[in-house]
């Protein structure tokens, strides 16, 4: 099992509710997505991050598939544009 998290802070933090959304839609269009959970920041303190995605995979491979599945990279290409920082850590639970 592994564990992924992604923080993201945006250009604009309005484009966060768009991304968890999106994020969101990846559930079943993503079969190497065990799980997903996407929340967004309710403090807004100067060093907080807008969205913190943790999604759980059966293995390294699983989370590489997700990571190269089409659905996953056309978001990303909708995402990056839009961040202003992203903090990413794998781990085994």
């Amino acid at each position: 099992m592994l564990t992924h998290v992604v923080l993201m802070k945006f250009t604009d933090p309005a484009d966060a509710t768009t991304a968890k959304d999106l994020l969101e839609s990846l559930e079943g269009a993503v079969p190497q997505i065990a799980a997903i959970h996407v929340g967004l920041d309710v403090v807004g303190s100067p060093v907080s991050y807008d969205l913190c995605m943790t999604t759980t995979h059966d293995s390294l491979e699983a989370l590489r598939g997700y990571q190269e599945h089409p659905a996953h990279l056309e978001l990303a290409g909708w995402l990056r544009p839009r961040l202003a920082a992203r903090a990413v850590v794998d781990y085994e639970p």
